[in-house]
C-alpha cells in the first residue's frame, strides 16, 4: 500500500494556544478533585448582563433569526459597531466598513489574511498575545519580535520599531491596553508610533478589545484618533467578550478601509458565513444598552488589579509593573529563577509555572507563551477570594 500524502505542513507547524492549554490542564486537575486556582484564562467571572440575555431570548422567538443572514453581519449590530467606533476610537466609518466575526480571534486571523503577502515581515511588539505570531504565519508572513521589558512598562518605542524595520516590513501590530501585560500607551506614545507607521506606509492592525478596561484615569487612545490620516492603512479589531463578560457568545468584529474589509468579507463568506444571529443581537443590545453592569465589572477589575499588584510585589524576586488596562498582571520573575523551592530549581518561567502548579496548585501562564522567558501572566478576572488565596499560596511557596 502506498503511504498517504502528508498533512498540511503549515498547520502542522502551528502551536496550540498556550493560554487555553494551561486553562484546560487546570480544569482537568479540578475535575480530579484538586483545589486548583487558575489565573490562566482571560475570562471574566461575571455573568453576562441580564438585559443582554433577555435580548437573546427574545431573538430566539423570531424565525428570521434561525436562517442565513449576510455573512458580514446583521445591520443592527453593524450600526451599533459604527456608533461604538465613533465614540471610543474617534473614527467615523460606514457600516460597509465592518465585518462581524466569530469572536475577536477570527477578526485577528482575517486581518492578517487581508494585508499580509507571502514573505512580508510583521513587526510584533513583545510580550504579545499568543495567537498573533501563529495568525501571521498562517498568512505566510514572518513575525518579527520587538521586545520591551518591565523597565519600559512593556511598551516599545519608535526607535526600536525603526531598528527592526526592513524593506520587507509591511505591517505593525499595535495593542493598547495589552494582553498579556496590561500596559497602556500614552496618547503621545501612540501618536509617535502612528506617525512613524504613516510615514513608512505600514499597515497597522490594532487590537482594541480591552479599550474600555483602563484605570487610574488612563485613556486607551486609538491609534486612528491619535493620527487620523492613518485610518486608510489601519484595521481595528474589537469585540464584546471582555467588557460585557461575553466570551462564550463569540462575537467580535474588524473595521477598516473599504478595500481591505471587502476582501476580508469575501474570505468570511467562504470560511464561516454569518455569525450566530442570536449572539449578534445580544451583542448589539450590549453595545446599545445601559452600561451599568459593565461599569460594575470595571470597578471590580480595578479593585482586583490593585490587590494582585500589591500582593505579588511582596514576593522577593518578583517585579510587577503597574498595569493600567485589561485584566492581567505580568510580573518579571527572573529573580526567582535559579533558586531552589520545594527541592526544585527552575531556570525558565516554563519550569517555574510547572513548579507553581505542582506545589501550590496555582495555574499561571509562563512568559514563553508571549515572548521571552522570565515572566508570568496572571489574569485577575476571577473571584476576589480565589485571587487572594492564590497569591498567598505563591507567597508561602517562595517565602
Amino acid at each position: 500500500m502506498t503511504d498517504r500524502a502528508p498533512l498540511s505542513r503549515k498547520l502542522s507547524a502551528i502551536a496550540e494556544s498556550a493560554t487555553l492549554k494551561v486553562d484546560a490542564k487546570a480544569k482537568a486537575l479540578k475535575a480530579e478533585g484538586k483545589d486548583v486556582i487558575s489565573y490562566a484564562a482571560g475570562e471574566p467571572d461575571f455573568a453576562t448582563p441580564e438585559f443582554v440575555v433577555d435580548a437573546a431570548a427574545e431573538a430566539l422567538r423570531n424565525p428570521a433569526n434561525l436562517r442565513y443572514t449576510p455573512a458580514a453581519g446583521l445591520p443592527v449590530l453593524k450600526d451599533a459597531i459604527v456608533a461604538k467606533t465613533r465614540r471610543d476610537s474617534g473614527l467615523e466609518i460606514a457600516a460597509s466598513q465592518v465585518v462581524v466575526t466569530n469572536g475577536g480571534k477570527q477578526a485577528v486571523y482575517q486581518a492578517f489574511q487581508a494585508v499580509v503577502n507571502p514573505g512580508d515581515e510583521v513587526l510584533l511588539p513583545a510580550p504579545y498575545w499568543t495567537t498573533y505570531p501563529e495568525a501571521i504565519r498562517l498568512a505566510d508572513g514572518v513575525p518579527v519580535e520587538v521586545f520591551a521589558g518591565a523597565d519600559q512598562d512593556y511598551k516599545v518605542t519608535v526607535e526600536q520599531l525603526e531598528a527592526a524595520r526592513t524593506d520587507r516590513t509591511t505591517v505593525l501590530v499595535f495593542v493598547s491596553p495589552s494582553n498579556p501585560t496590561g500596559s497602556v500607551y500614552t496618547p503621545e506614545e501612540t501618536k509617535a508610533i502612528g506617525e512613524w507607521a504613516l510615514a513608512h506606509g505600514i499597515w497597522v492592525i490594532s487590537d482594541e478589545i480591552y479599550q474600555n478596561l483602563v484605570y487610574e484615569g488612563a485613556k486607551a487612545v486609538s491609534i486612528v484618533e491619535a493620527v487620523p490620516e492613518l485610518a486608510g492603512q489601519t484595521i481595528l479589531v474589537n469585540g464584546v467578550a471582555k467588557t460585557y463578560a461575553m466570551t462564550g457568545w463569540r462575537v467580535g468584529w474588524m473595521v477598516g478601509p473599504a478595500d481591505a474589509i471587502k476582501i476580508a468579507a469575501n474570505l468570511q463568506s467562504h470560511l464561516s458565513s454569518n455569525v450566530n444571529n442570536v449572539a449578534q443581537i445580544a451583542a448589539a443590545a450590549a453595545l446599545n444598552g445601559p452600561q451599568d453592569d459593565a461599569e460594575k465589572m470595571h470597578e471590580a477589575f480595578d479593585r482586583r488589579r490593585r490587590l494582585i499588584v500589591s500582593e505579588l510585589s511582596k514576593i522577593d524576586g518578583v517585579t510587577v509593573p503597574n498595569p493600567l488596562g485589561a485584566f492581567y498582571a505580568y510580573p518579571d520573575v527572573r529573580g526567582l529563577l535559579g533558586r531552589t523551592f520545594a527541592g526544585r530549581t527552575p531556570t525558565t518561567s516554563l519550569e517555574l509555572a510547572d513548579l507553581i502548579l505542582d506545589e501550590a496548585e496555582v495555574a499561571v501562564v509562563p512568559g514563553e507563551a508571549f515572548g521571552p522567558s522570565g515572566y508570568l501572566r496572571l489574569s485577575y478576572a476571577l473571584g476576589d477570594d480565589a485571587l487572594l488565596e492564590g497569591v498567598q499560596r505563591l507567597q508561602r511557596l517562595f517565602g
